[in-house]
């Protein structure tokens, strides 16, 4: 069982639109996050995740950037036209695709037919779960068709990364990118993906068997990211998702979600970092529960770089919070 309280999404048609006219603006001064060595080879990521792969993997021998700064959300962003001319400076580009960055088509349609630039699409090849089976438990997901009319990937959801297993196939993309862009450095990047593939495993056995003695299964998410790893580790979202400060749920959605959470014993409504928690923790005091961080991993704040957190610390502490709320 899932439920969702239905929002329209923000992206629409206008944000290929705003990509293309800043191609076309050339360098009209937007200063840019995304910085290019020239004595390196440059990694461009589309967003944290494949940052962290690239960086693990690349090591020294590269220059990674995330084209979305620290403490950004990466469905909220677009880039500004330093930001695209940076990106098809670089030499190797990874995005997810499968529909979360809805700017990236119309960025690889303004690269040159000569571009040396080489792309990683991270999701190709992965068993993504369309919307539709999101729709057939109740809901319509994020990215589905009402939101994504303009992007090609938009019938999946795109939070594949939050699956270990499915993480380490992405990583294993970058890393193919990395030796494509840098052959005569292939056998470190190849050991390097070897100890990286490693931790993936390490942290699916966790999983799997920490989530497999506990009693409960229905987690409460204030975003719908989570369904890959719910997949893996026999898990169930319910997700109220969509919600703002100025679009609250109306009295039935409240009505389900107050019999879901007595029905089910629920104790726990996770929120995320990225986001505003006010409705999140206000629903949980109307349901005299508490809340917990769950985070989707779409991004990290300044101070979780600065204590140098990464894909792992922070699959370790959602691992720690859903055994806390599963008890």
């Amino acid at each position: 069982m899932s439920i969702r309280l239905s929002i329209r999404s923000k992206w629409a048609g206008a944000m290929a639109l705003t990509l293309g006219i800043a191609i076309l603006a050339g360098g009209c001064g937007n200063n840019s996050g995304i910085s290019l060595s020239e004595d390196k080879t440059n990694v461009v990521a589309s967003f944290y995740p494949l940052y962290d792969f690239a960086s693990k993997i690349g090591g020294d021998r590269i220059h990674a950037v995330s084209a979305v700064p620290a403490g950004v959300e990466p469905h909220d962003w677009e880039p500004k036209t330093r930001d695209i001319s940076q990106i098809l400076k670089a030499d190797v580009f990874a995005y997810q695709g499968a529909g979360l960055e809805g700017w990236v088509d119309e960025l690889l349609k303004s690269r040159k037919d000569k571009s040396s630039l080489i792309t990683v699409e991270a999701s190709a090849g992965l068993d993504l779960i369309k919307a539709e089976e999101h729709e057939e438990e109740g809901h319509e997901d994020e990215h589905g068709h009402e939101g994504e009319e303009g992007h090609d990937h938009g019938d999946f959801d795109p939070h594949a990364w939050l699956s270990p297993m499915n993480a380490k196939k992405m990583a294993e993309a970058v890393k193919n990118g990395l030796v494509e862009a840098d052959s005569a450095n292939k056998a470190e990047y190849e050991a390097n993906f070897t100890k990286l593939s490693a931790s993936f495993d390490e942290l699916d056995r966790k999983y799997r068997e920490t989530l497999g003695k506990l009693p409960k299964k229905d987690i409460v998410v204030s975003h719908q990211a989570f369904a890959y790893l719910c997949r893996d580790y026999g898990l169930n979202q319910v997700a109220i998702m969509g919600l703002t400060p100025d679009s609250e749920p109306t009295a039935q959605d409240m009505k389900k979600i107050n019999n879901f959470v007595k029905e089910h014993q629920v104790k726990y409504i996770f929120f995320e970092e990225l986001v505003s928690d006010k409705l999140a923790k206000t629903l949980a005091n109307d349901l005299k529960i508490e809340t917990l961080v769950l985070n989707p991993l779409e991004g990290l704040t300044d101070a979780q770089l600065k204590a140098g957190e990464d894909y792992f610390s922070i699959m370790e502490k959602n691992l720690q919070n859903l055994v806390k709320a599963l008890q």
